[in-house]
């Protein structure tokens, strides 16, 4: 008896350590975060610099960087790195700094650098292009307090956004996004994706001039004939990118995207635009400068696969929308020997999870021959599936995406095309590297190839 109390005793410290622990860990995060958002709140003042700042659940990233490539050919501009879009984040591209992770030298660095930007006159950007999430309530109303834009861009939220786990209803998250619209400066401009019926109705609440976007009637810049672009060598026909027509007060102009897959590519696009038309450019000027821009990794990019295959390398992220379009385009891809969709879990969907991982099964029946998917959410797709038609040897399941990757190796036959797409905490970027031609380029190729991030 005396020994069972010994082992509860010890259990009982060894908890009340950890417990401490991660409080002081909390207590520390919470000091850095303070001086880091103080610090970047300095350096605006100090430097007034023009801000755009991106929001919404889907595409924050891919419009940063789209925005970025139609400005930077006119102005001296900084952009987030990869998705920073948090309280740490977007300070730190304010900073001009990297992420720290858990290393303190790198944040004592971090925070060395925001006082010299402060106390000595620097070089600093003309503009800003910020990315804004909403991984919790609150967060983008802290940061509305100190960060003022001259250009807000909201993006699309969708029947079920991303996030939603944390917030009571899908309105208290769109209440979130739109917090920011209040801190728009008032010779400022909204930038509105009108397709999406909840981001249109940010117009009515504010008197900022206001240009929206979209693919359909009523929108100020709008793109319409879009088409897949294909090569064709001495093995076939294969998917090379996108091309569609942008069309603004009575002008036109072609935009060809290289290397990426899928329509809703269009609005990284139309927002690009819509950012400098409210600068007054021209719209066959940033067309051109379009035509250089590279999305980001791990959102719909074409690599090249293993045995002649082809690969759409969307492994960054996953929501329902964006998971529907990816489907979708697999679906219109031409020339497929057999279209395989390689499915990961749907994350922070809260009592929407069941639902839409059925819901994305339905749609995956329809839209590819062979469906493996990755995790414990992702039975839901392949019961979808199943209960949509899929026969049981086309539905494969595994647990992780190094079990999926080293599987589908040696399943992969000559002109297959391959989706690989799941929530970044499914490391579906792993599948991908299993699979694609040229593993040794796969720092250039894939998201999350970062030391940090391949220790997880």
């Amino acid at each position: 008896m005396n020994n069972v109390n010994q082992l509860k005793t010890v259990k009982n410290f060894k908890n009340s350590v950890r417990v401490k622990k991660e409080k002081m860990k909390e207590f520390i995060k919470s000091i850095v975060v303070y001086s880091l958002q103080w610090e970047a709140g300095k350096i605006l003042k100090k430097y007034q610099p023009k801000i755009i700042a991106i929001t919404g659940s889907v595409g924050k990233t891919s419009t940063k960087d789209a925005i970025f490539s139609v400005l930077a050919d006119y102005f001296s501009v900084r952009k987030s790195e990869k998705s920073f879009n948090s309280q740490i984040g977007v300070p730190l591209t304010i900073l001009g700094c990297q992420n720290g992770w858990n290393n303190p030298l790198a944040w004592l660095k971090n925070l060395i650098k925001g006082l010299m930007l402060i106390a000595v006159k620097s070089d600093y950007p003309d503009w800003l292009a910020l990315e804004v999430g909403a991984d919790g309530p609150g967060g983008i109303r802290k940061l509305a307090k100190w960060l003022k834009p001259d250009v807000l861009a909201i993006t699309r939220f969708g029947k079920i956004p991303v996030h939603i786990e944390f917030f009571e209803s899908v309105d208290e998250l769109i209440e979130e996004d739109g917090a920011l619209i209040d801190s728009l400066k008032r010779e400022g401009f909204l930038v509105l994706n009108s397709d999406d019926e909840d981001v249109r109705a940010f117009a009515n609440k504010s008197s900022n001039k206001t240009i929206t976007y979209g693919t359909e009637g009523g929108a100020d810049i709008f793109a319409s004939n879009y088409r897949i672009l294909y090569g064709i060598d001495k093995k076939g026909k294969f998917p090379t990118g996108i091309q569609f027509k942008v069309e603004f007060n009575g002008e036109s102009a072609p935009i060809v995207l290289m290397g990426v897959l899928g329509a809703h590519h269009i609005y990284p696009s139309l927002a690009a635009m819509a950012v400098g038309i409210s600068q007054n450019l021209n719209i066959a000027q940033m067309s051109k400068a379009l035509r250089s821009h590279r999305s980001p990794p791990g959102r719909m990019k074409i690599i090249k696969g293993i045995k002649n295959s082809i690969i759409i390398d969307d492994s960054y992220n996953s929501s329902p929308v964006a998971l529907e379009e990816a489907l979708k385009t697999l679906q219109t891809i031409e020339n497929a020997k057999r279209k395989i969709a390689v499915l990961g879990d749907m994350l922070e969907l809260g009592e929407h999870s069941v639902s839409a991982h059925k819901e994305a099964g339905a749609i995956a029946s329809r839209s590819c021959h062979l469906l493996a998917v990755v995790g414990t959410r992702s039975r839901g797709i392949a019961e979808g599936a199943l209960q949509n038609g899929m026969r049981e040897k086309d539905v494969l399941q595994f647990e992780t995406s190094a079990e999926a990757g080293a599987y589908l190796e040696n399943l992969i036959s000559e002109k297959d095309v391959i989706l690989v797409k799941g929530s970044q905490s499914m490391r579906m970027e792993k599948v991908v590297e299993e699979i694609m031609a040229n593993p040794e380029e796969k720092e250039k190729l894939l998201v999350r190839q970062e030391a940090e991030w391949r220790e997880r």
